[in-house]
């Protein structure tokens, strides 16, 4: 099979996974397996559209470069593989294992179309490998786990050790109900219902994709905390899609959320700004993090597209891609424990630094970086003292204004900045180049963030179709697509105002 970095298309991602055919959506099963890491999706092997919902697969050694590999669990006339997981199942607890060589287990939700004698239903099911991956077998006695439920799914499955015993834990949505419910198992076969939470928080849209895990606080072993994900669309704090999450306790039965702000369902006046989000962009869902990994790092990837316009985004026989894989941490700030995120940086072991500028005064308006500087694919760190400037920032992605060459007044352009008044940073894509396709696209994403000493630190991943902003060491994060013309590369400082102080820039391509 082809790396996906050796195709070529006008917006084909250099360093965020894409199938090279076809629709993709949510990751599936992400887990570790002797040292490769698999990243499953839910994909249509037929075509550029949603349907035909199937398991795509990509195998990668470093989370950068990724392989795509054969279909994994297809689709049939009796049901659709929609979301899950997959586990290494150590012990064999399922039996599935053969030769002393535990099987990969993955757990996903059948919908079960009109042809099956489960029509309508949404339930729980299983598939083994007993090659690492290469090939699944689905479990003759499927499915393992049904409520009788035409909105039950997105099973995501863990074993835990703790006072309550030792068993595998599976937490999935009933969506329309903005509840995730919880259940045990020893075997991966039989369940027994645990408990239930929510709807509490962001519940405008239905809820998916779930995920619960434990965390240290400040990389403290004997001080930990869990964080449940859940994934909503529509109702993200951005619009459409979006993915919150809480931190609480676990104790094997029930999740106890330390930072639920609304009970219940949402109302016109619930304080959005508020709860907990995984990214503050329009294009970052369905977010699960990958089992097994080394060292206990807690590695997390989401869907790189927003259920608005997905179906809309420009396609040229292949449609989406996956944000970067990110690692989460939990850091004390303010006395309580915070969510931060950090990329895994494909420009570290493949990158070279292009351009970098010291210490320096603003000048107002836009100052266009030189050519060396500019670029489709480029890592972008600036740390910057606003002083008594009204905004500072940098343009990105700017294209020619009738000069030729970028101008204020002309041409596309992405604008990311810093509101000193209001404390936002801001992310204006409605300039961005192709807007047109969907009118909820165009748009302007804002969140708070609070200056550290009076600075702000930026680390911005720009790629052929997309933008990630990571602030404050990513204490904020902002995932956005974008599709500017080829020719639409240039960078520059943004001033408004005097009093700005640039600390530092570095550019990597």
């Amino acid at each position: 099979m082809k790396s996906i970095t050796e195709l070529d298309c006008q917006y084909r991602p250099k360093w965020h996974y894409s199938a090279e055919r076809n629709w993709l959506n949510d990751p599936n099963g992400l887990v570790y397996s002797n040292g490769t890491y698999h990243l499953f999706y839910q994909h249509n092997p037929h075509g550029a559209e949603w349907g035909n919902m199937s398991w795509g697969h990509a195998t990668s050694t470093d989370l950068q470069h990724w392989e795509e590999q054969p279909v994994a669990i297809p689709c049939d006339d009796q049901e659709a593989i929609f979301s899950g997981s997959a586990v290494v199942d150590v012990q064999n607890t399922s039996g599935f294992g053969l030769g002393g060589v535990p099987p990969l287990v993955a757990i996903y939700t059948s919908a079960y179309s009109l042809t099956s004698p489960l029509a309508g239903r949404q339930a729980q099911s299983l598939a083994y490998s007993t090659d690492d991956g290469a090939t699944w077998t689905k479990y003759a006695g499927n499915p393992v786990l049904d409520r009788a439920s035409a909105d039950f799914r997105d099973p995501k499955v863990f074993w835990h050790d703790g006072d309550a015993g030792s068993y595998w834990v599976m937490v999935a949505v009933e969506a329309l109900n903005h509840e995730v419910v919880l259940y045990k198992s020893a075997d991966l076969l039989s369940w027994e219902y645990l408990s239930t939470f929510g709807p509490a928080n962001a519940t405008g849209g239905v809820w998916e994709c779930p995920d619960l895990f434990e965390l240290p606080v400040d990389g403290d072993a004997s001080n930990t905390r869990w964080v449940m994900v859940v994934n909503l669309s529509p109702g993200g704090i951005a619009g459409g899609s979006g993915g919150q999450y809480f931190i609480g306790t676990f104790d094997g039965v029930t999740f106890r959320s330390e930072t639920t702000v609304t009970e219940g369902p949402q109302t016109d006046d619930s304080p959005m700004a508020d709860y907990g989000w995984l990214d503050w962009g329009r294009d970052y869902y369905a977010a699960v993090s990958f089992s097994n990994v080394p060292d206990g790092r807690r590695l997390m990837i989401g869907w790189m597209n927003n259920w608005q316009y997905a179906a809309a985004t420009p396609s040229d026989g292949w449609r989406s891609a996956m944000s970067l894989v990110r690692e989460i941490k939990l850091v004390s700030r303010g006395g309580r424990p915070v969510l931060v995120q950090a990329a895994v940086d494909p420009f570290d072991n493949n990158g070279t630094e292009l351009f970098a500028l010291d210490q320096q005064p603003m000048a107002e308006g836009v100052t266009w970086l030189p050519a060396e500087a500019c670029g489709d694919v480029l890592r972008i760190d600036a740390e910057f003292e606003p002083g008594a400037a009204s905004r500072v920032g940098l343009v990105l992605r700017a294209g020619s204004g009738a000069s030729g060459a970028p101008a204020n007044g002309s041409g596309e352009r992405t604008v990311l900045a810093y509101d000193c008044l209001t404390a936002e940073l801001s992310l204006d894509r409605t300039e961005s180049g192709n807007v047109g396709f969907h009118e909820a696209f165009p748009s302007v994403e804002r969140v708070a963030v609070p200056l550290e000493n009076g600075r702000l630190r930026l680390r911005i991943f720009l790629d052929r179709c997309s933008v990630e902003v990571f602030a404050q060491d990513g204490l904020a994060t902002i995932t956005d697509l974008v599709f500017p013309a080829r020719s639409a590369s240039a960078v520059g400082l943004l001033a408004e105002g005097d009093g700005g102080t640039l600390m530092s820039l570095a550019v990597v391509g």
